[in-house]
């Protein structure tokens, strides 16, 4: 694997590092994981259930207090 170099501002990479960490990664894998998007090398499937699950993650760490109940799921 090689190393890159990047210019990034100190602020910003501060707010990054909070959000990986917020998300269970790191500043490395989110700019790997943008780049293998970018180049195409990722099947479509596979990209498309990363989606998946970074939006199911993004909801968990949004839930509130309530919870629905069974019932109230499959309430017609």
């Amino acid at each position: 694997m090689t190393n890159v170099t990047l210019s990034i501002d100190d602020e910003l990479l501060k707010k990054a590092r909070l959000r990986a960490i917020e998300q269970g990664t790191s500043v490395n894998a989110e700019i790997r994981r943008f780049l293998e998007k970018y180049a195409g090398t990722r099947g479509a499937r596979e990209a498309s259930v990363q989606r998946i699950v970074e939006l199911a993650q993004a909801a968990e760490s949004r839930r509130g207090p309530n919870r629905w109940t069974r019932d109230q799921l499959h309430e017609r």
